[in-house]
């Protein structure tokens, strides 16, 4: 727990991390699906 924990105070975010990069990677293309999603429904009316 405590490498974890040094990990943390040398990088906040934690985007150095693969992991970290990951779970931003899914979120933006999760966010970017949902709004082509909105985005595509709203233009067929």
């Amino acid at each position: 727990m405590t490498s974890v924990m040094s990990v943390l105070a040398q990088d906040p975010t934690g985007l150095s991390s693969p992991l970290g990069r990951l779970v931003v990677l899914a979120g933006l293309l999760a966010s970017l699906t949902l709004l082509l999603r909105w985005w595509w429904q709203n233009r067929k009316r």
